[in-house]
């Protein structure tokens, strides 16, 4: 009796294990791949089995990145990139909208280039396509990234003037143009429509002078950056290995976001003219980082690259903190997601329903610190494990160098318990540098800060920091505008400097 009774308990126990029955982890000939053909991320949590990517066995190589600020989403988009340069010679081109990677890739021996700090984007370029495809793209982006789309016969209008822009040019609007040919600009759109004004025949001015407004904030002077001829070969970029297009510099979203969607147009006809080709692995990745604007919209070329890019060996890497910035013909198409660290519990409900993965995920997630992560991979075939697995850590080129941002300081007690206020902040070394340069720290104080950090364990509470980078010289909007990047409620800013 005493036999089967430790075996009853022995299978009670077993039973609450459902990892015994039902594997938390892929099993390892689907995370060991091909050393030359794969990407090392690191060593699964349950097993410590080696997790090699690829995109072989997937539906396609595109990666969506979800996780707070400090998370590792940098650390770990850098180190795909590094070894996806090593394995594959993969290209790469970063549209950085905040200039988080542009000193990690000058380090790192790659290109920098930034708009709104003398290169220019002419978005009328031609890009390889017939003028009447490359009217409807223009057309696309001023719908996504304006109110056009509520104002047909604005629409109309504006639509109209470009097509004859690139008659006046000299373009057959159904051919595919040479491409020594100049193209026209936004200015001589804007041209068209003042002609038409002027001659006082239209009989809705005042929409012709609405379709004028909309363009212009794209031609005022020195704000001009699409409406001059371009200073930027994108084909070349394409196959300059790693890249970094700094879009800070720009005005506004808006400027951003055009910029952004020009750009993956330009990638998507070069993916496209370029063909499959007889090559292992991904021949050029696109990184889009916290592009909410471009990357929430169904009509995006970044959801044809998700939806293509698979035929061309081009990857796109989509990076947010927020999962429901992310359209979700991206986020459910996308061959693989990685989950890091994540703030809020609506957003938890987002990722489990949409991603399907048990609660025992759900919980080491929100158990998460730096650069540990969930993986969920989409497979070509059905399969009977589950498909999201955790991994210890991302293991990257060098150590994962953390630094803790402390704002318990500042808060009530309730709050401390409240899981949708975060009370740490994490940063990678050349993350945090990367941030206190875009305030305009002098490199001087910055060294002299990181030898404070690297005394205290690499920690400081949200006070001390702000004293010490208004002892630096740093005006207070400034160092506002670093907390609210973070994503501190300017309820506690006040606080932070009220101490």
């Amino acid at each position: 009796m005493s036999l089967i009774k430790v075996q009853n308990i022995m299978s009670n126990e077993l039973a609450k294990r459902v990892f015994i029955s039902k594997p938390p982890e892929p099993p390892a000939n689907y995370l060991l791949n091909d050393p030359t053909n794969a990407i090392f991320l690191g060593l699964t949590k349950i097993f410590n089995v080696p997790f090699t990517w690829t995109f072989a066995n997937l539906t396609n190589p595109h990666i969506a990145v979800v996780g707070i600020t400090g998370a590792g989403k940098s650390f770990l988009v850098k180190t795909f990139l590094i070894r996806a340069s090593y394995v594959w010679n993969a290209n790469a081109i970063i549209i950085d909208w905040a200039g988080e990677y542009k000193a990690w890739v000058k380090q790192s021996g790659g290109i920098v280039v930034s708009l709104g700090k003398g290169d220019y984007l002419n978005i009328m370029d031609l890009i390889g396509i017939k003028p009447l495809d490359r009217v409807k793209q223009i057309m696309n982006s001023f719908e996504i990234l304006t109110d056009i789309g509520d104002y047909p016969e604005q629409k109309r209008l504006t639509q109209e003037a470009v097509e004859q822009a690139y008659v006046n040019a000299g373009f057959n609007l159904a051919e595919i143009p040479d491409p020594n040919k100049e193209p026209p600009t936004l200015a001589n759109v804007i041209a068209l429509l003042q002609e038409k004004l002027q001659e006082g025949t239209y009989q809705y001015p005042a929409e012709l002078e609405n379709a004028i407004y909309r363009l212009r904030q794209f031609v005022r002077e020195g704000e001009d950056y699409f409406a001059k001829k371009s200073t930027l070969d994108l084909g070349k970029l394409a196959s300059s290995g790693l890249v970094d297009i700094d879009l800070s510099g720009l005005p506004d979203e808006t400027f951003r976001a055009l910029a952004a969607l020009f750009i993956l147009q330009s990638l998507k006809e070069r993916m496209r003219i370029e063909g499959w080709s007889a090559s292992k692995g991904i021949k050029a990745i696109v990184v889009l980082d916290e592009a909410w604007k471009i990357a929430g919209d169904e009509r995006s070329d970044a959801v044809t690259i998700v939806r293509e890019g698979r035929k061309y060996q081009f990857a796109l890497i989509v990076a947010s903190q927020n999962p429901t910035d992310i359209n979700e013909a991206i986020f459910s198409n996308v061959g693989t997601n990685i989950i890091l660290r994540v703030k809020f519990e609506r957003f938890m409900d987002y990722l489990q329903d949409s991603l399907n993965f048990s609660s025992f995920i759900r919980g080491e997630i929100g158990k998460f610190g730096v650069g540990q992560a969930a993986v969920n991979m989409s497979f070509q075939t059905s399969v009977k494990f589950p498909e999201t697995f955790l991994l210890e850590r991302i293991m990257g080129e060098v150590p994962l160098d953390v630094y803790t941002l402390i704002i318990k300081d500042i808060l009530t007690n309730d709050e401390l318990k409240n899981p949708n206020i975060s009370s740490e902040y994490y940063f990678e070394k050349l993350s945090l540098k990367g941030r206190l340069i875009d305030v305009n720290v002098p490199n001087e104080a910055i060294d002299k800060l990181f030898e404070i950090l690297d005394s205290q364990d690499r920690t400081i509470d949200s006070r001390s920091f702000a004293k010490l980078l208004l002892s630096y010289g740093v005006d207070k909007e400034s160092i506002i505008s670093f907390f609210r990047y973070l994503g501190v409620e300017d309820v506690f800013i006040t606080r932070i400097f009220a101490g």
